[in-house]
């Protein structure tokens, strides 16, 4: 049986369209138009009906009408009440605009970020999304395909990171490093937990221009394994590159390379053409 070689380049170039087409989906990561913290007095939030607060534990909302319910589509009526746990988001209520279709509503997300909730709001019609021609990328590079040195750690190393946003951290769990070499000269960067079971990620910085400030790569995570093939032709932006509304975490202290990774995408708001 013969069996299907696809050429980098165009490889590359399909796993890029899969994932414009996800960054297009009318509530992706494109979307987002607003991230408002809560507070102990109730309020209207600039965009939302309603009015919102938090008394700490849990976040309310005075419907007031215009909100409906993410899964029945049924009006929310009275005081709402709801709750999420630190990192994660939970869907709280949507609502069409005048003028819009249903299919483009709004979403409200309920989020907790270093222990405080926050609103975070996403628009099909999001000025990121409506203008969105794809993401600016490096072309393909063979040589930014590198098998690396890889240390796996007998336990996980907790670590708190800071934040896209001012004021916020994030703990995470780093589970292993790795060598890039340059001129001769390895730089070690350390791998947090990835999203997925078997993976792990790279978050990191370099000294290439008409970049995010720090992007990240997922790899596999096979910890029998002492070396670990690396695609940097595959290092993508994350969510705070495409608004200023993203909690995204930073880089561990110094997962920086001192020198430019010409590789991967490139900042979607900054980069020359």
């Amino acid at each position: 049986m013969s069996t299907l070689v696809t050429e980098p380049t165009t490889d590359l170039l399909r796993w890029r369209a899969e994932r414009e087409a996800v960054l297009r989906q009318p509530h992706g990561r494109l979307s987002l138009v607003g991230l408002h913290a809560l507070t102990a007095t109730p309020r209207t939030v600039p965009g939302l009906p309603g009015r919102w607060w938090t008394d700490g534990d849990d976040a309310f909302v005075e419907s007031g009408g215009g909100l409906s319910d993410p899964q029945t589509r049924e009006a929310l009526e009275g005081t709402w009440r709801g709750t999420v746990g630190e990192g994660l988001s939970s869907l709280v209520a949507t609502f069409v605009p005048a003028g819009r279709p249903d299919e483009e509503r709004v979403v409200v997300e309920l989020v907790r970020r270093t222990g405080r909730l926050y609103l975070r709001v996403r628009d099909p019609w999001a000025a990121a999304r409506q203008d969105f021609v794809g993401v600016p990328a490096f072309r393909y590079d063979p040589d930014w395909v590198r098998d690396v040195p890889v240390r796996w750690y007998d336990d996980p190393v907790e670590v708190t990171v800071g934040a896209a946003q001012r004021g916020l951290v994030h703990h995470v769990r780093l589970v292993g490093e790795i060598d890039v070499e340059h001129d001769g000269v390895p730089h070690t960067l350390r791998l947090t937990a990835g999203h997925a079971a078997g993976t792990a990620s790279v978050l990191f910085s370099d000294e290439a221009e008409s970049l995010a400030p720090w992007r990240v790569l997922s790899v596999d995570a096979d910890p029998s394994a002492d070396t670990l093939r690396i695609d940097l032709n595959r290092t993508i932006n994350l969510p705070y590159a495409f608004s200023d509304f993203g909690t995204c975490p930073a880089p561990v202290q110094g997962n920086h390379l001192p020198f430019a990774v010409r590789a991967g995408e490139r900042d979607p708001r900054g980069a020359a053409s």
